[in-house]
């Protein structure tokens, strides 16, 4: 059973279709709509190669541990709020002004600014960590599984928001660092 096929050189060579058929599996199950969707036979499962990686639940856990870090050591955005809030209580502050005003307008204001900011990034950390954690109960039903390091960062970055978040509240009121009497 074989056909005759001429190559590139124009030869008449034989060839076994077989050896094509061979290749071919002979039991094949589901549609071809299932296998171009990603599907097993009919049971709507995603197959194992096909199943989500995580990556974007791992990055929004990242990202949370980032914020909540950044609460605590205070970020780019928050200097430079209490760099202009100082500059501000500099223009704002007559220059016959009892320390008392002077100190409050110049330092006090840069100094709450600098704590809400830094509480804005801890809420942040915790949200986001939070939601990572939620994530999996809102998935896939039958797909609760979540890779261990992404549960630990998220857990890490709602830690950092809480602690962030406590601090800045503390800073903001001034039980944490009041600024100075000047009686």
């Amino acid at each position: 059973m074989g056909t005759r096929t001429v190559d590139e050189t124009g030869a008449d060579t034989e060839r076994d279709e077989t050896a094509v058929e061979a290749t071919e599996p002979d039991d094949v199950t589901g549609t071809d709509e299932q296998r171009e969707a990603g599907t097993e036979a009919g049971t709507g499962e995603t197959s194992e190669d096909e199943a989500p990686s995580g990556v974007g639940q791992g990055a929004a856990a990242i990202v949370s541990a980032a914020l909540g870090l950044v609460s605590l050591t205070g970020g780019w955005l928050g200097t430079v709020a209490a760099a202009r809030e100082t500059l501000v209580g500099q223009l704002e502050t007559a220059a016959d002004a009892g320390v008392a005003t002077q100190v409050k307008e110049v330092y006090g204001d840069a100094w709450h600014t600098t704590a809400l900011w830094a509480g804005l990034f801890a809420l942040t950390a915790l949200v986001v960590g939070a939601v990572v954690l939620a994530r999996p109960a809102f998935g896939t039903p039958g797909r609760i599984v979540q890779a261990p390091w992404i549960k630990s960062v998220a857990w890490a970055g709602a830690s950092l928001g809480v602690i962030g978040l406590l601090l800045a509240v503390l800073k903001y009121t001034d039980v944490l660092m009041g600024l100075p009497a000047t009686g």
